[in-house]
């Protein structure tokens, strides 16, 4: 058999491997963008195959296309999302900015194998697949397929997950009372349960944030076709089509109303991957947290113990590292330059088109997966096996000069910074600075500081 067979375009001839898909257009980019590692991401091929899918079974409703040439177009789709077809999609992301030949490489494979099962050639990748649409409108749409479908199918059950360990640490650690700190200061008491309703609800707002920002990228492209005019696409194709992917990925798809808007602006893209970097700056205080109360063992703050899961260092014996908030912390500090990319990108659409899509898209859906992934990770192999070191809490509590907040209604602020001071620089006692002031008697003293009454 030839190692390669002829495929053409308007352009001309092209040799394309014989055991590949795709055709002459895919074959062009793959040579002349070879450019870095980054292909182009799974989810997006997912959310083509979607599309393409449903735009076949749009055209057959509104009389455009035959059932027969839709149901071959349909098995193929369902092929692609069976994970069949992965190796014919060889595209990088460094290519047109409008992600035209990403679009072609779905339309070359779908028409190729499509004429394999038919045994004839009945599908054609622009006249048959790419019917009634344009590159313009459905790159920017597979976009918002494929960063709905991320957010909502792995990256919400993470955050879930996330969320009920804390809740679990929560009921586990309630009545343990630790010095709370600001400033990196010591500052009043504050109960460990409590710190860690603060982390939770942390999680808890970012997915609502998210939640709120999604139907922004419910709207869809499709049926704006090359400039949002609709030229070529029949009448009603883009309600019928976003009725129909609604339908296909039991979400609330809709077809967005000002298409000249859909296809050079990125705004909601932008602003849905801000809710990515307010989660990201949550997880980054949360991992710091962490890590803070868990340095030591012995020199550090070690208020709380972590999972020892692999050795810390090449050099020193014994050493184990807080490595799973290392993990979570890098990751955030990815989704933050993500999120600068795609908002430099999203300023850049010229008249009718944006044409810095594809790198929105690897970053939004490689700031997706990240956060997926670190979130589980941390969860799994770091929050799960979180214990609380009680006695050095205690320790830290009653050994705190903030403690001496509980007397500003007793003796004043001014009393209590002098006790304070006096503590500081003779390091004694906060009961001791007061009784010695004459502020107050001991057994004052004792009822005034309480630290579970301060919580």
């Amino acid at each position: 058999m030839s190692e390669y067979r002829i495929e053409h375009d308007s352009m001309g001839e092209m040799k394309v491997p014989a055991d590949k898909y795709w055709g002459a257009q895919t074959q062009r980019s793959y040579q002349n963008f070879k450019i870095g590692q980054e292909k182009m991401p799974k989810g997006i091929i997912d959310a083509f195959a979607i599309l393409k899918k449903s735009a076949a079974i749009a055209n057959c409703h509104l009389g455009k296309l035959d059932e027969k040439r839709c149901q071959i177009i349909r098995q193929v789709c369902d092929e692609i999302l069976a994970g069949k077809l992965y190796a014919h999609f060889p595209l990088a992301v460094w290519q047109t900015g409008s992600g035209t030949q990403s679009n072609m490489n779905v339309n070359e494979v779908i028409a190729n194998r499509g004429n394999e099962i038919a045994g004839e050639n009945c599908l054609h990748p622009n006249d048959t697949i790419n019917m009634s649409q344009s590159s313009n409108d459905t790159f920017p749409t597979a976009l918002h397929i494929a960063a709905v479908s991320a957010i909502e199918d792995q990256l919400f059950p993470a955050m879930d997950h996330m969320i009920d360990v804390l809740k679990k640490l929560e009921k586990e650690n309630e009545g343990i009372i630790k010095s709370g700190r600001t400033h990196l200061q010591d500052a009043v008491p504050i109960g460990f349960w409590q710190e860690i309703s603060g982390w939770r609800t942390m999680v808890e707002k970012s997915k609502a944030q998210l939640m709120m920002a999604l139907p922004t990228i419910h709207e869809l492209a499709l049926g704006g076709t090359a400039v949002g005019t609709g030229l070529n696409a029949p009448a009603g194709f883009d309600t019928e089509v976003a009725k129909v992917i609604s339908e296909c990925t039991g979400k609330p798809f809709v077809s967005e109303e000002n298409k000249f808007h859909a296809l050079t602006s990125k705004d909601a893209i932008t602003f849905v991957h801000g809710g990515l970097k307010a989660l990201a700056a949550n997880l980054m205080k949360i991992a710091n947290d962490v890590r803070w109360m868990a340095s030591g063992p012995r020199i550090g703050l070690g208020e709380i113990s972590i999972p020892a899961n692999e050795p810390g260092s090449s050099i020193m014996p014994g050493k184990v590292n807080p490595t799973q908030c290392e993990a979570l912390t890098m990751v955030a500090v990815q989704v933050m330059g993500n999120d600068t990319t795609i908002g430099i990108a999203a300023s850049q659409g010229n008249f009718e088109l944006n044409v810095f899509m594809p790198v929105i898209a690897y970053d939004f859906l490689q700031s997706c997966q990240l956060l997926t992934d670190s979130i589980q990770s941390f969860t799994n192999h770091c929050l799960i096996g979180l214990k609380a070191n009680q006695e050095k809490m205690a320790y830290n509590v009653h050994h705190s000069l903030m403690l001496v907040t509980a007397l500003n209604p007793i003796i004043g602020y001014e009393k209590a910074a002098q006790t304070s001071n006096l503590a500081f620089k003779e390091n004694i006692s906060l009961k001791e600075a007061v009784v010695r002031l004459g502020f107050m008697t001991e057994s004052e003293f004792d009822e005034a500081v309480q630290a579970e009454r301060m919580v």
